[in-house]
């Protein structure tokens, strides 16, 4: 896997929007990068929605209640690791809680990286529905 430091990130960044250094498939191959699975689009929203309070109980609680699936704790930790190891998402611990053993929460927050992919997911759904014709629409 390719690993991209800051800089290289500044670079890529500023040529996509100056649109200067990449062709067609570069810029396709830079937007396949924010695709996101169902499942880390809706890990992403409930981070979103959480702000400030958003670990691994919370969102697995969150998600549970506002879908109605449940949530297999290892599989969003999966999930939550990998959006992280993406720049999608960004984790702190706490404060250290006698609860848990002394072991401090993982807190997750959105970075702007984040917010661009759902951005990109969410123009990708509207012009889907959108497209759709209306005898679709109105099949019951």
């Amino acid at each position: 896997m390719l690993q991209i430091n800051t800089t290289m990130y500044f670079l890529l960044i500023n040529s996509i929007k100056n649109a200067t250094l990449f062709g067609s498939n570069r810029l396709l191959i830079y937007m396949s990068k924010l695709q996101l699975g169902e499942f880390e689009e809706i890990v992403l929203l409930t981070v979103g929605i959480l702000h400030g309070n958003a670990y691994g109980v919370s969102i697995k609680d969150e998600i549970e209640n506002r879908t109605g699936r449940g949530v297999v704790v290892g599989a969003l930790q999966v999930t939550l690791r990998r959006l992280e190891k993406k720049g999608f998402l960004k984790s702190k611990h706490g404060d250290t809680d006698t609860t848990r053993g002394g072991r401090p929460k993982l807190y997750f927050t959105l970075t702007a990286y984040g917010k661009k992919a759902l951005d990109h997911s969410r123009q990708i759904r509207d012009g889907l529905w959108k497209s759709l014709p209306e005898t679709v629409l109105k099949l019951s």
